[in-house]
């Protein structure tokens, strides 16, 4: 028999011990969530910053289960800890990205159940951090804990990154990367922070769009004028602003600055085919988002333009009197805030300036202007036919049951192309919870099948890293 056949065979008989090992102790592995889960690691609120060492320290016993060393790295604010396992002259090494951080509760009277006091009901997690991102991390670690208890060792070279400031930007994030180049250096990185395609299907993301983040300020006055004295002899604000706004788009919702599309890469139709074979029903999507009808750039679905096109959208705006019943103003000051979503191959630069000077044309000299820029992130894909993209896709098929959806997300990870320029490596997402998880919201939750077939995917994913290089 042929070495590469014999060494497929053993490959096989790992993932069925490893395997059998998480549905054997699968109820232990949900009682170390429940236990994850109390911790309550909110990085924006200072009184919590006890809460996030001892998690972070909680989260290295867990480590130390796997076989492997971790420790807690300073950043300047809250932790990351790192940790790293498998055998050193591995030809292949897999970075693991995740958070332990979670967002505030928020209303505590809007949950069922305290947010921080775990419960699982109708075979569902509900706490704070369930599935942002304290289950779906804790998924990698069961899979290196499987890999250590029933072969002694994981596939290949493992590191893992676990931060605590995801949730207030991962301000920290870059330096720390910097600090710890040779430290992180891998071949990809894997995290799971994104969403499955549908209840029954994990999804692999392997693009998210950029982002440029605008504020617009339009003067005239130097106070609120009576509309009866002044209207018709100065400008107002609030109109200009509306007539700015207006000539950023045409008549058939593209982006009308110039240049705007010029760098975009079009989708291959192999690709175009792959990304609309993913289940998708419009009326089920209007009545999510309560609109009348969907609407955008012509030529394309749904589906293509959340994720695959960019994208312009006034996220604020206000002027003048807005209280209950009538002032009669010429408004001194109109705002609106303004976002741009970016695909490969635009360049956040290159689009920021590109607005600026479309809004300067558009404003007359009749009023005074200002722009700000808020954050500017640049777009991410993973190449498709990469082998890191085939391993997980046949890692999260075993998992499941079913081949994984292809999913460009319309969201923007700023983390992605920072592993890229920094590191060199391409991400791999793998998506283990429901779309409606409410994460960020009051009642998240995860539900333990995804706990169950989450950790499989995971574990079956460094097999099929190893298989890659052979």
């Amino acid at each position: 028999m042929a070495g590469g056949a014999i060494g497929l065979i053993i490959a096989g008989m790992a993932n069925n011990d490893v395997l059998a090992w998480l549905e054997q102790n699968r109820s232990e592995h949900l009682e170390r969530l429940l236990t994850f889960l109390r911790f309550p690691t909110i990085s924006a609120q200072a009184a919590h910053a006890a809460d996030m060492t001892a998690c972070g320290e909680w989260l290295i016993g867990q480590f130390a289960r796997a076989g492997a060393r971790a420790e807690l790295l300073p950043t300047g604010g809250h932790p990351a800890v790192f940790a790293e396992a498998g055998p050193k002259d591995s030809p292949i090494t897999l970075l693991i990205y995740g958070h332990y951080d979670v967002q505030p509760a928020g209303e505590e009277g809007l949950w069922r159940s305290p947010p921080f006091e775990p419960l699982v009901r109708d075979g569902a997690i509900y706490a704070r951090g369930a599935a942002d991102d304290k289950g779906q991390l804790f998924t990698h670690l069961l899979a290196a804990e499987a890999w250590a208890k029933t072969t002694g060792s994981l596939p290949i070279r493992v590191k893992y990154l676990i931060e605590g400031e995801e949730e207030i930007g991962s301000s920290h994030l870059a330096g720390l990367i910097r600090a710890n180049r040779a430290r992180l250096a891998c071949d990809y990185v894997a995290l799971s922070d994104t969403a499955k395609l549908d209840a029954q299907t994990p999804a692999l993301t392997y693009s998210t769009r950029g982002l440029v983040y605008k504020q617009i300020d339009v003067t005239g006055p130097s106070k609120d004028l009576h509309s009866g004295v002044y209207g018709g002899t100065v400008a107002n604000p609030a109109e200009v602003l509306a007539r700015v706004l207006a000539s950023l788009h045409d008549e058939q919702c593209r982006v009308a600055i110039p240049g705007f599309y010029e760098d975009v890469c079009e989708l291959s139709p192999q690709e175009r085919i792959a990304l609309n074979r993913a289940p998708f029903d419009e009326a089920s999507f209007l009545e999510q988002t309560g609109s009348p009808a969907v609407c955008g750039e012509p030529g394309y679905t749904t589906i293509e333009r959340r994720g695959a096109r960019p994208a312009l959208d006034v996220n604020g705006l206000c002027s003048g009197y807005v209280g209950e019943g009538a002032s009669t103003i010429i408004p001194s000051r109109a705002f609106a805030k303004v976002s741009m979503r970016l695909v490969p191959d635009q360049d956040p630069e290159k689009i920021s300036e590109a607005f600026d000077r479309a809004v300067r044309a558009a404003c007359p000299p009749t009023v005074r202007l200002s722009i700000q820029t808020f954050s500017k992130a640049s777009p991410y894909v993973c190449p498709l036919d990469s082998p890191g993209v085939q391993a997980a896709m046949k890692a999260m098929e075993e998992g499941y049951g079913r081949p994984p959806g292809l999913i460009r997300e319309g969201g923007t990870l700023p983390i992605l192309p920072l592993f890229k320029s920094e590191l060199g490596a391409d991400s791999l997402m793998l998506g283990f919870c429901v779309s409606d998880c409410n994460a960020h919201s009051a009642n998240e939750f995860f539900h333990v099948a995804d706990l169950e077939a989450g950790a499989r995917s995971a574990a079956l994913l460094l097999s099929e890293i190893a298989q890659s290089v052979r």
